[in-house]
């Protein structure tokens, strides 16, 4: 591949063993490639006044510019590079994080343990499934021309004398390095193995819509802020999520799509109601069920073991709306890594309830919904653009 065809990453963190270990990660995807590494906001702006990326891994707490700063910044001159965040797992980091969402970025991943954690490889195959995802989409919108270009103008204050007279940045001045074993972690990505069930069959028509869920992972934050604010505020059903998030982080999260959204948006806890005008997402390492009960639907949290590697899963959320409400559900595949909720959005189909499944050309990472389709078990595939739009047309047609 020409390194022209490559995907171009900035790298922006004020740690030299974290610029190091990014960079291994990202140099891993034959289809990505280093464009630079800076050290804070400002090297980072200065260095998109000379080329603009594909997409920017950006830290939040860098000094004389952080990441926050950064993202102001980049909302006012009107710039649109995908930036992913690299956040601490601290809560307050979460909140940092959330607002940092708000301002534009596209999604974060979480550091292991700390900002000086050479334990980056346990993260690394999400990072690059963002990465690839945001990139591959805004290098394609690049070549096309149909990307803003970077107003030159609004960032001369950011730029320095030196760049102005040579077009060149400073090198960034590393701190010292801090000793990395020759032991390197390798950051090779696992091979997915996909199980299909072949052609599926509906037991029982569909019935009435009474129950909403969704299951969506890598480039869900994003995505959950373009469908939420579009949703009809009449929406009788309830309407439970699965959005893959390290503990710490969905009450922040549920709280930032609250401000956004006419439905009420929280984290879910033990016993919560099932209503009208409420979105409840799934805690970060809590698997979410729900029960119907005779005067009311109330949700359950769990400690049971991951499925398909994650709590919460998609699959446990699927599962418990068939067992509750078969054919009267309408079941959600979104943008993700992995298979995780296919194989129970299928049985949800099977059991008569009706499915959507975000379309390949809108998902950041095409494989949860791709291995629902192929089991059979979409009804519907639709955009991000017209998730909302749908959701309104089925919770209001079938409800």
């Amino acid at each position: 591949m020409n390194q022209s065809d490559k995907i171009s990453v900035l790298i922006v963190d004020d740690s030299a063993l974290m610029r190091s270990l990014i960079s291994k990660i990202v140099e891993s995807e034959p289809s990505m490639r280093v464009m630079d590494k800076v050290m804070n906001g400002r090297f980072a702006l200065q260095r998109l006044c000379i080329e603009e990326p594909d997409v920017i891994v950006l830290d939040i707490e860098m000094p004389e510019m952080n990441g926050l700063e950064f993202l102001e910044v980049r909302r006012k001159a009107g710039f649109e590079t995908p930036v992913i965040i690299l956040s601490s797992i601290a809560k307050r980091g979460a909140s940092i994080t959330m607002e940092c969402l708000e301002k534009g970025a596209s999604d974060f991943v979480t550091k292991p343990s700390g900002s000086e954690s050479a334990d980056l490889h346990t993260v690394a195959d999400r990072l690059i499934s963002l990465l690839v995802g945001f990139g591959r989409k805004y290098h394609e919108l690049k070549k096309s021309g149909k990307t803003k270009p970077i107003p030159l103008d609004l960032l001369k204050e950011y730029v320095s004398s030196p760049l102005d007279a040579h077009g060149t940045v400073h090198p960034v001045q590393e701190r010292e390095e801090i000793p990395f074993s020759h032991n390197e972690p390798s950051f090779s990505k696992p091979v997915q193995h996909m199980v299909t069930r072949g052609k599926l069959r509906r037991l029982a028509e569909p019935g009435k819509i009474e129950i909403i869920a969704i299951g969506i992972s890598t480039g869900g934050p994003n995505a959950l802020r373009t469908v939420f604010p579009k949703l009809n505020p009449d929406i009788k059903q309830p309407i439970v999520v699965v959005q893959h998030m390290p503990p710490g982080f969905t009450e922040e999260f549920a709280n930032s799509l609250n401000k956004i959204c006419r439905l009420e948006v929280r984290e879910a806890h033990e016993g919560d109601l099932l209503k009208p005008g409420r979105i409840l997402i799934a805690p970060g390492d809590k698997h979410l069920t729900v029960e119907k009960r005779p005067l009311a639907a109330v949700a359950h949290l769990s400690d049971a073991p991951l499925r398909n590697g994650h709590r919460p899963s998609a699959d446990i959320l699927f599962e418990s709306i068939k067992n509750e409400y078969g054919n009267r559900a309408l079941g959600i595949i979104m943008t993700g890594m992995g298979r995780d909720g296919a194989v129970e959005l299928a049985s949800l189909y099977e059991a008569g309830s009706r499915t959507l499944g975000q379309d390949e050309k809108s998902s950041i990472v095409y494989g949860m919904p791709r291995a629902a389709m192929e089991l059979g078990a979409i009804d519907e595939q639709v955009s991000l653009d017209d998730m909302a739009d749908t959701i309104n047309r089925y919770a209001m047609e079938f409800g």
